[in-house]
């Protein structure tokens, strides 16, 4: 039930313009939680900024790269291979770190590890060394890629679609920003592609500023108080102090009542028994591994068509960029559709054509291509937003987020690496490319077996 004001107002209609929904409480508190839901939103959109450069930088120098190393063609899909590997190892283990450190906490420190490892991987000196290091900012890339969803059901649980294609679009804007950006960077510092990836840790330790207030608190994100689920179930995963006055209790509750308060901690789900949670995690690995063979390889398969390396960034930025719009656009549409199976369609024809393309006519049309695959590389927007309406609660899109992450990105391992070789063997892209397509088909099948209406707590519960 709703609690309303004097005047016969429900809370929802008495609520400020900024104010976050569920934090009202005593006078004098709403230019505060307008500063901290600002800072929070912020903070969202650096270090969705931050979630891709250290893929798509390299993608881009990988020839260089390889030269400056010596590297091999399947050592260098090795290299390409272990962003899905760090992501699946410590991606699962997002949820427990948020759980004892607070989900802000475990973000700050995530973007702190994407800066030092962008610093130290060019100087490391061996591939070894660059290998540890691109590791170390994977990691942090790893666990916030998991928390992202957590916190925007969390926080913003009424505008899901709205806020997952905020953070998905400056996820798409530092991918494509990095791929354009690097080589011309590079020139610009001497030339030398040390510096050129360099560079990037000023962008990632940019990110961590915003997170430091939300340290404070070892149990939430901040303390900000968690907005109520729109499905009126308690949030499982919840146990955040009430912060004063900022939830309409009394500002001097105890700890001990604030702790009485709390709901009950419910068991956790058995994902595994939810066929959604199975669709939704394949379809993630297959979007995945189309993702990072196009941020790994596609520069390099334009390069070797007879494209020059700064109209190859731009072509990877190309393909990067589209996410930018359609980021945002496709979480909107989705959520208003009851099966998101047609959206997942859409997308894979779009791939189809642009393989076809690639294998046919790689230089020639390029553009058209980068652009074909830019449409479809938006499956990863779509399937943020689908984790987020797949569970009822917040506890549930915790699970779920982990599940399928951690588990598509172990399904999206040997793709890079599988490309690596074959180019290596045969020596063109006619294989990889094929390789790519059949992929494609898969794909669209689990999407729209995933994009059904229903949840994982109905699943799971059988």
């Amino acid at each position: 039930m709703r609690s309303t004001n004097p005047g016969g107002a429900t809370a929802r209609d008495a609520r400020v313009p900024g104010e976050v929904p569920g934090a009202h409480g005593a006078p004098g508190t709403r230019a505060w939680t307008t500063w901290t839901t600002r800072l929070l939103l912020l903070g969202i959109v650096l270090a969705a900024v931050n979630l891709r450069p250290a893929i798509t930088s390299l993608g881009a120098l990988l020839e260089e790269v390889r030269d400056g190393l010596g590297m091999s063609g399947s050592v260098a899909g090795l290299l390409t291979s272990v962003p899905p590997l760090c992501f699946a190892v410590f991606g699962v283990t997002a949820p427990r770190l948020a759980r004892r450190f607070g989900p802000g906490a475990v973000v700050c420190a995530g973007m702190a590890a994407i800066a030092a490892g962008l610093l130290i991987r060019p100087y490391a000196g061996g591939t070894a060394g660059f290998l540890a290091a691109t590791a170390l900012a994977l990691m942090g890339i790893a666990v916030s890629n998991v928390l992202m969803p957590v916190i925007v059901k969390r926080f913003f649980p009424d505008r899901v679609g709205s806020m997952t294609g905020l953070y998905s679009m400056a996820l798409a804007f530092g991918t494509s920003i990095a791929a354009a950006a690097t080589v011309p960077m590079t020139n610009a510092l001497g030339g030398d592609w040390q510096p050129g990836l360099a560079v990037w840790a000023v962008v990632a330790a940019a990110a961590v500023l915003p997170w430091i207030p939300f340290v404070r608190e070892r149990r939430a994100p901040s303390t900000l108080a968690p907005a109520p689920d729109p499905s009126g179930e308690a949030d499982a995963g919840s146990e955040a102090p009430e912060a004063p006055g900022v939830t309409g209790k009394p500002a001097t509750a105890r700890p001990a009542d604030r702790q009485a308060e709390r709901p009950a901690e419910q068991p956790p789900l058995r994902i595994t028994r939810s066929r959604t949670a199975w669709a939704l995690a394949v379809f993630f690995g297959l979007q995945a591994t189309a993702a990072y063979i196009t941020m790994g390889w596609m520069a390099q398969i334009f390069r070797d068509s007879g494209v020059s390396a700064g109209t190859a960034g731009l072509l990877l930025a190309v393909i990067m960029v589209m996410g930018v719009p359609l980021a945002f656009v496709i979480p909107r549409v989705a959520t208003r559709l009851p099966h998101q199976g047609p959206i997942v369609l859409v997308l894979g024809v779009c791939g189809l054509a642009g393989y076809a393309g690639l294998y046919v006519a790689p230089a020639g049309g390029a553009w058209a291509w980068a652009l074909l695959l830019g449409v479809s590389n938006c499956a990863f927007p779509l399937a943020l937003t689908m984790v987020g309406m797949r569970a009822r609660t917040g506890a549930g899109v915790a699970q779920l987020s982990a599940f399928a992450q951690s588990t598509g990105y172990l399904i999206s391992i040997p793709g890079p690496l599988l490309v690596g070789v074959l180019y290596q063997h045969s020596g063109g892209w006619g294989l990889p490319i094929a390789l790519m397509s059949a992929l494609m088909v898969p794909q669209m099948v689990v999407g729209f077996l995933a994009g059904r209406d229903r949840t994982v707590e109905e699943e799971a519960a059988r």
